[in-house]
């Protein structure tokens, strides 16, 4: 058994930043309707992720440390559903922090949703390419996991994210180097370990260029699908 369990992980480094979040969402009292964007986030999150996340545990891409999980549900620990629920809470609070007001006014053309459904499409063949070798099965799982959100997201609004794109940067790299930050923690901790044989095994710091990109990944989804969701609430309001 490691020093550090998969929820002391949790308890430690991650809910605190809910937390805090909440509290100062609170503060605001923002409306619920923009509040419910956070929640459908949530709930889509989880459905889309449990069956990938499931997969990739029982292929063996990573594993848990000896005694740092309390139970399973499926393949994964009861904890990782929770990282997943908290992670996407905190990233859409942050989000909506930043995000700014809506513009109503935004029309997006054909062309355009044509454009960001060819670039998803791009996203996604890549990701095929990488699961066929060993070395980047892991990269190429997040990429074709990845592409079919990007495709959809992309081709309602990527113009429209674009047009915001400091400010949408900041809500990105914020909670995804604090994720790979603590994730690195938790691996050095043997909390989980990843596959050498399904990894590149390159690494920025010490942390797997995977799970950089897993976190980026996921944060985009959420902040892409929060932008767009205040901006589609402005439009039918």
């Amino acid at each position: 058994m490691t020093g550090l369990t998969y929820a002391q992980f949790l308890v430690v480094f991650v809910a605190p930043v809910v937390a805090a979040l909440a509290v100062g969402r609170a503060r605001r009292r923002e409306s619920l309707v923009r509040t419910g964007g956070v929640g459908v986030l949530l709930v889509l999150a989880l459905a889309y992720t449990t069956p990938w996340d499931n997969y990739l545990v029982a292929r063996g891409v990573w594993w848990y440390g000896d005694g740092t999980v309390l139970a399973r549900v499926w393949h994964a620990p009861i904890e990782e559903y929770a990282f997943i629920a908290l992670q996407t809470v905190a990233t859409g609070l942050w989000v909506q922090r930043l995000a700014g007001t809506p513009d109503p006014e935004f029309l997006p053309s054909f062309r355009h949703a044509v454009a960001g459904l060819l670039a998803g499409g791009v996203v996604g063949v890549v990701g095929v390419a990488f699961l066929a070798r060993d070395a980047t099965f892991y990269l190429g799982a997040i990429l074709a996991w990845a592409a079919p959100v990007f495709a959809l997201q992309w081709a309602v609004g990527w113009r429209y994210l674009w047009a915001r794109r400091r400010r949408f940067a900041l809500a990105v790299a914020v909670p995804t180097l604090y994720l790979a930050g603590v994730d690195r923690i938790a691996i050095a901790a043997d909390v989980w370990s990843l596959s050498n044989r399904y990894t590149t095994e390159i690494g920025v710091l010490g942390l797997p260029v995977e799970e950089g990109a897993f976190f980026l990944v996921t944060n985009l989804f959420v902040a892409q699908g929060l932008v767009l969701y205040d901006w589609v609430v402005a439009r039918w309001g």
